[in-house]
């Protein structure tokens, strides 16, 4: 296996793009008669050698990345805008024009490479992992599928648009949903409530069109996984993404070691928030106001002052991690405050050529948001630790790594969040509220993923069979304790705020196993702060060149959800709440 050397502070610091050795420096994307001839050249060239063959990978690898990169800035600035109509026909323009065009070029580059006879000439330890994923990708590849994919990129962005238009008015201001969710945190209950309300009643205005929307996608997936042979889009996405560790069986296992284990913790935590709030019943708007009666903590006014003090939290853990976020701001690829017309959630997109990557959320002022902005910059600093990897495909590790690095961050930060908390006490209840939701993941994300099972080994289901087997999942792994009389109406539609159901499909339980890898990087960090990060930092720069379950180890400890496994780290986290 090559390992690759530890990033220097000046590899964080550099603005510049690396130069490129096969395309010409002034290339830019266009259309496609600029592009083509350069995957004609590569499926046309005589490899001879083995040597041959890797700078040939390394040519493509070129190719591949600029493209990415193309692509990339297309989705953030209209994501950063879905108004502009310009942006959205650029971003429409690459994938109706350009991404089905490409489709079969990379497919016939794959099989060129696979049948080379001087494939076995490679470093095995060094492409091992790589060849693993093109003989798969190779496997599942259908010519009929291209079309049906561009239909499904362009009806992913309605989703976007669709919620990224929601705004709700209350006392005469109008609100994004995120900026309106704040008050949720309003000590008022009546001011909760009606927040609460209207934002659900705003969802419920395009509930039909989402379902719709939602029927239309899942249609077209289980098409594309008959096409490749699968019996469902379950079992075709499992392959797309390269799922070699674990089964769709390990995941029904999860599903269950959460309800046994966490699912208890969490009706502990609502049956304690029911009685500091003094309450004879929690309704769903009293789960996240602070139990104390405090008002929400404010830890920051504007976005500036966001970065800023994630930059200091993130230099006084590692200088090389305050480095990464310098750079950044430096290049000017942040977007941090939420505003009419941005797309929801938030993103850390990678940029395949440059290696500096671009943070994308809808930051408001709260408690929240730094969480989002740490799991973020973990991204980040996973993208500036394998920018220097040769490969394009070595840049891009499974979700269950690339997770580790986010939310393994927002732990081990924790020891700097005077930063944004200077009082004790806002500082210990920032700390607690987020160690309760570190459990809280748990159970929602078993609560997406378990429903993407059943949606897709059933994609003939009607709404209402939809909805129905929702509210049953849903009650089986939240709020089991909140009282929903009278809100019948909404909890149908509580699945539509996942983006990931519309825009990543199966993107989701790997939440939950690196939120379980990560409680257990922040216990190592907690018995020896240096060697801890250290060893995240070790685990991240190898990218995708080893299995999932050898980066794991690189950063000392294990790829293991059984529930033995998950109680010992979910007693962890009691252990330090309960000395707070």
């Amino acid at each position: 296996m090559t390992l690759i050397a530890e990033p220097t502070a000046e590899s964080a610091t550099d603005t510049s793009r690396p130069p490129r050795y096969y395309l010409p420096e002034d290339f830019t994307v266009t259309d496609w008669a600029a592009i083509e001839p350069f995957f004609q050249e590569l499926q046309n060239r005589e490899v001879y050698t083995a040597a041959e063959l890797e700078r040939w990978l390394l040519d493509r690898s070129e190719l591949e990345s600029v493209l990415s990169e193309d692509l990339a800035w297309r989705y953030i600035r209209m994501t950063c805008d879905t108004q502009d109509s310009s942006r959205v026909e650029a971003f429409q323009y690459f994938v109706n024009e350009v991404e089905p065009l490409v489709a079969p070029y990379d497919h016939a580059l794959n099989e060129k490479m696979l049948a080379s006879p001087h494939l076995s000439g490679l470093d095995e330890g060094r492409y091992g992992v790589f060849l693993r994923s093109v003989r798969r990708a190779s496997e599942i590849y259908r010519v009929d599928n291209i079309p049906l994919k561009t239909d499904i990129s362009t009806r992913q962005q309605q989703y976007a648009a669709t919620v990224g238009a929601m705004n709700v008015t209350l006392d005469g201001q109008e609100l994004t949903l995120p900026q309106a969710a704040d008050r949720l945190k309003n000590p008022d209950r009546a001011v909760r409530e009606t927040a609460w309300r209207a934002i659900q009643a705003r969802r419920l205005q395009d509930a039909q069109p989402l379902d719709a929307l939602f029927t239309e996608l899942v249609g077209l997936r289980h098409h594309v996984a008959q096409n490749a042979g699968f019996s469902n889009f379950r079992d075709y996405m499992f392959a797309a993404l390269g799922r070699f560790d674990y089964t769709p069986q390990d995941c029904f296992n999860f599903h269950q070691a959460i309800r046994e284990t966490v699912v208890p913790l969490i009706d502990d935590f609502d049956l304690e928030r029911r009685q500091d709030l003094n309450l004879p019943a929690l309704r769903p708007w009293d789960l996240d106001v602070d139990p104390s009666g405090q008002p929400p903590l404010r830890p920051f006014g504007t976005g500036e002052e966001l970065l800023e003090k994630t930059i200091t939290v993130f230099q006084n853990l590692d200088s090389y991690l305050g480095d990464c976020l310098r750079t950044m701001r430096q290049m000017g690829h942040l977007d941090l405050e939420s505003r009419k017309g941005k797309a929801p959630g938030g993103y850390n997109y990678p940029l395949d050529e440059t290696g500096v990557p671009f943070i994308f959320m809808n930051a408001t002022s709260s408690l929240r948001d730094v969480v989002t902005m740490l799991h973020e910059g973990g991204h980040a600093v996973h993208s500036f630790l394998t920018r220097g990897l040769p490969l394009g495909a070595d840049k891009h590790p499974p979700s269950e790594v690339a997770e580790l690095a986010s939310m393994s961050m927002e732990l081990m930060s924790m020891d700097q969040w005077h930063v944004f908390f200077p009082d004790a006490e806002d500082l210990r209840r920032a700390k607690k509220t987020h160690l309760e939701s570190v459990l809280e993941t748990f159970p929602w994300v078993a609560t997406i993923d378990k429903f993407q099972h059943w949606v897709y080994e059933h994609p003939t289901h009607t709404e209402a069979e939809r909805h129905g087997r929702w509210a049953e999942i849903f009650d089986e792994f939240n709020q089991r304790t909140v009282d929903w009389n009278g809100l019948s109406e909404f909890k149908p539609y509580l699945w539509q705020k996942q983006l990931h159901l519309y825009e990543v499909p199966f993107y989701y339980i790997e939440y939950a196993m690196a939120q379980l890898g990560a409680i257990a990087v922040w216990r190592n960090f907690r018995k020896n702060p240096t060697e801890g990060l250290a060893a995240y930092k070790r685990a991240l720069a190898l990218g995708y060149t080893a299995p999932i379950g050898q980066i794991y180890a690189a950063a000392g400890i294990r790829f293991d959800f059984s529930t033995d496994y998950l109680r010992t780290l979910a007693d962890f986290i009691r252990e330090e709440m309960a000395a707070l």
